[in-house]
């Protein structure tokens, strides 16, 4: 019976989900694959292992020398140390054998390292060192001549040059040279090595000698317990007999006799080289001769042979100065979610972008070279971080000429008025902070891509140089 009343109906509504709106947030979307800087590398070098390996582009000679060594070791250990244990002393092939282990370990150090490869200059500095340049030298007239591409230091009382790289668009540090078959700029730069399949410089160097000084004493080891080898079994059963039964030690000797000389020769040179505190391309140039001048100098020298060798073999090691496993940011900010029908940035995102700036510039350090410019902090404009919230993270106080309560970040040279200027941005709390897409080019401070230079900061105070 109808009472004119309306019966209560059960109304069902669907929820709807908004969390998958967005495309970039959807499981079955396709993520841009992220590469690593090593795949990118402008340099000519190989790498292995996911970037960890890196060795020169002509590594053919580097597996000759690893063949040589193998086949050479594995007949000594394999023909004559059963007899010279058993004869003489089981010591013999247990020396060779840490002999061995050693040279196949320095040799590896060696080649498969950074040699201290410096980065080469954006195009920002680039431009910035021409214009210093063409400023310094009064660009103009219709007599105008390229300007020349050195500037000089003074270094414990010597001058010493620096020349302009045109292909890595840098002043190249004190040492450092430009290696035309790696095509980088490498600091402290001793030679090409193509036994070693690298370049030899700051990094390695101390790897390099290791080794050829080890093998050194690994063929006059092999070369002398061969001939031992043959001697006691030619008292025994005649020279003749003594080849037959051991064909393979007449190999050893060829070869041991062959490379000894050689390989004892370059320990030897690079012994006094390291005395004296010099690189093998000095010594070619004989940039510290004194035929130069009566008052031509090393001013690498400490003056004490001993002094010399412990900084070259015992002195810490410098870090990699270039990101060759790093990561290649997008260039694209992420879009912010939905919320409500506006567009607000989440605290998570304000973070994420923080990191991006803090993170580079934590995990470089500058590079400060005798008779340089020392890098001052500039005064910032503004005040602390107040502006944050609590939750925020903030920059690095540690970390000088930063500030984020003013209009600028920079990294200030007391001599020059050129630093890297990061302007037109300010921290305002997360509640007001616009997305993305309302900032514009105001972002662009915490472009993750933009901020690669900034890993750099070590090299960027050698490119200082060209200041003084």
């Amino acid at each position: 019976m109808h009472l004119g009343i309306d019966e209560p109906r059960e109304c069902q509504y669907n929820q709807i989900c908004t969390h998958n709106s967005s495309p970039m947030e959807t499981p079955h979307s396709k993520r841009r694959k992220v590469k690593r800087k090593w795949q990118i590398f402008p340099g000519r070098n190989k790498f292995y292992c996911d970037g960890r390996i890196m060795m020169a582009k002509q590594t053919g000679v580097f597996y000759l020398t690893i063949v040589l060594i193998l086949v050479t070791s594995g007949l000594f250990f394999a023909f004559d140390c059963p007899f010279l244990a058993s004869n003489l002393t089981p010591a013999i092939p247990a020396i060779g054998g840490v002999l061995f282990l050693f040279v196949m370990g320095m040799l590896l150090r060696a080649s498969f390292s950074d040699p201290g490869v410096l980065p080469r200059a954006t195009p920002e500095e680039a431009a910035d060192v021409e214009r210093q340049i063409d400023a310094a030298n009064g660009a103009g007239g219709p007599g105008y001549r390229p300007p020349p591409r050195t500037r000089e230091v003074v270094i414990n009382g010597q001058t010493v040059k620096l020349k302009y790289c045109f292909t890595c668009k840098i002043f190249r540090p004190p040492r450092a040279s430009h290696c035309s078959l790696c095509d980088n700029c490498v600091e402290r730069f001793d030679h090409h090595c193509p036994w070693v399949g690298n370049c030899v410089g700051k990094r390695n160097y101390r790897f390099f000698y290791l080794f050829i000084l080890s093998l050194s004493f690994l063929t006059i080891f092999i070369f002398a317990f061969v001939i031992t080898h043959v001697i006691l079994r030619s008292n025994r059963t005649g020279f003749l007999s003594a080849l037959k039964d051991s064909p393979a030690s007449v190999l050893e000797v060829v070869v041991c006799f062959f490379s000894v000389w050689s390989i004892v020769g370059l320990s030897g040179f690079h012994t006094y080289l390291i005395s004296s505190n010099q690189t093998t391309n000095e010594d070619i140039k004989g940039s510290w001769s004194s035929k130069r001048g009566k008052d031509n100098y090393n001013p690498y020298s400490y003056g004490n042979i001993l002094t010399n060798c412990c900084a070259a073999l015992c002195g810490p090691l410098p870090p990699s100065l270039i990101d060759r496993r790093g990561f290649i940011e997008p260039d694209t900010p992420q879009p912010a979610a939905q919320s409500n029908g506006t567009n607000t940035c989440p605290t998570t995102q304000l973070q994420s972008h923080m990191a991006a700036v803090t993170t580079p510039l934590l995990h470089a350090q500058p590079v400060l070279l005798g008779g340089g410019p020392v890098l001052q902090p500039k005064p910032s404009v503004g005040g602390p971080c107040s502006a944050l919230g609590p939750g925020q993270p903030s920059l690095p106080s540690s970390i000088p000429g930063l500030s984020c309560g003013g209009e600028v970040l920079a990294l200030h040279d007391s001599e020059n008025h050129c630093p890297h200027h990061l302007h037109h941005q300010h921290f305002i709390s997360p509640e007001e902070t616009p997305c993305a897409a309302h900032l514009g080019h105001h972002m662009s401070l915490y472009d993750p891509a933009s901020q690669d230079s900034l890993h750099e900061d070590s090299v960027r105070g050698l490119v200082k140089l060209s200041s003084v």
